[in-house]
């Protein structure tokens, strides 16, 4: 039955390879030029603040060079090698057998239906694994040095914190889990609507409504966040946003934590001294411009000779006790985070999985 199972599935397991392969020359190709770039802006030898403006020209120059776009690439195609498991090995597994009518032969001999089942998906959720996870053991090794970067502190171009939905869904293990997922999804759809073409659609329905859905609600919840406040003027503030009439409310959000790299901020907002949400702009406040002046105004100083200009505003906000509150998930919980998604899918999976030889052994004829 394995050796039949494996002839079987020897046209899956080409283009497996095929694809695998294809993308380990092109990672191989250009990874020990990318790794070089990154020595040559400085990189290696620098030390502390010194390398956050080295990384970030760095990242940014990637997003106007080939590399960006093949960073782009390599992550799309380990965030759709599931997907396109479920759709194309999982969903007519059962599915087909039952529309071609070689389910009554392949049935009733002497492999049992379970036994059947269980080597079919073996092989089928072990391959599916270890394809996608080796595309993404690739990219990891491959966008070290940018990766590197981010850990310098740089935010531009092509640099996302590893808790950014795009690295966070194709690095570490939950690539392992999004394949058996999809695998076991498809093949439940298979065995649920015993046709092969409405299987796939629905399989490739809910496998990236999901996959919406984790990253939104789900993921920010697996862990109780932290809290902080900042002060407006920390480098960790973005430049606010004046709105209303003569700038009489304003707006503010915070791109890091202070103390906290690699952190990921879940939500954040000025507070008032006694910790309640504020966005009405003081009085003394509102002839300070928040945002950058016009082209060709005066930069340095108001017609009244008071500073003006974002830093001017911040400083006028914190001086009336105004601050920023942060919620936000530690990144010393990356590991805890990718290990709790990945077993919540591998459960899913199993449970599909369980269903799926309920239903064949007691409904499907």
């Amino acid at each position: 039955m394995i050796r039949l199972s494996l002839l079987q599935f020897r046209i899956q397991a080409i283009t497996a390879a095929a694809v695998t392969a294809a993308f380990a020359v092109l990672l191989a190709a250009t990874g020990p030029h990318l790794a070089s770039t990154h020595a040559a802006d400085g990189l290696d030898s620098c030390h502390g603040s010194s390398c956050t403006n080295l990384a970030t020209y760095f990242t940014a120059s990637l997003a106007r060079s080939p590399y960006g776009v093949l960073f782009l690439l390599s992550t799309g195609i380990i965030l759709l090698a599931p997907a396109v498991i479920g759709l194309f090995w999982g969903a007519p597994l059962i599915a087909r057998e039952l529309e071609t009518g070689s389910a009554a032969l392949a049935w009733n001999q002497s492999v049992t239906r379970t036994r059947w089942l269980a080597v079919k998906l073996a092989i089928g959720s072990l391959t599916a694994m270890a394809v996608t996870e080796a595309l993404s053991l690739m990219q990891t090794w491959w966008a070290v040095p940018i990766s590197q970067a981010v850990a310098d502190g740089s935010g531009a171009g092509v640099a996302q914190s590893r808790f950014s939905q795009l690295n966070f869904a194709t690095h570490g293990i939950t690539p392992l889990g999004y394949a058996a997922f999809a695998f076991a999804l498809g093949v439940t759809a298979g065995a649920l609507i015993r046709r092969t073409i409405p299987a796939m659609a629905v399989t490739l329905a809910i496998f990236a409504a999901l996959q919406v859905a984790m990253p939104l609600w789900v993921r920010p919840n697996l862990a109780p966040p932290d809290h902080t406040v900042i002060p407006v003027t920390s480098q960790g503030n973005s430049g606010p946003s004046q709105t209303g009439p003569g700038g009489d409310t304003f707006s503010l959000y915070a791109i890091s934590i202070p103390g906290q790299p690699g952190a990921w901020l879940l939500s954040s907002g000025p507070v008032n001294a006694a910790g309640q949400p504020v966005s009405t702009t003081p009085a003394a406040c509102t002839s300070v411009e928040g945002t950058s002046p016009s082209p060709g105004a005066n930069q340095g100083a108001s017609p009244q000779g008071a500073t003006t200009g974002p830093v001017a505003f911040l400083g006028c906000l914190a001086s009336h006790g105004i601050r920023e509150a942060i919620t936000y998930q530690p990144a010393s919980r990356y590991w805890r985070f990718q290990a709790t998604e990945t077993a919540i899918y591998l459960a899913l999976a199993l449970a599909l999985t369980g269903y799926c030889f309920r239903r064949l052994n007691h409904r499907l004829t």
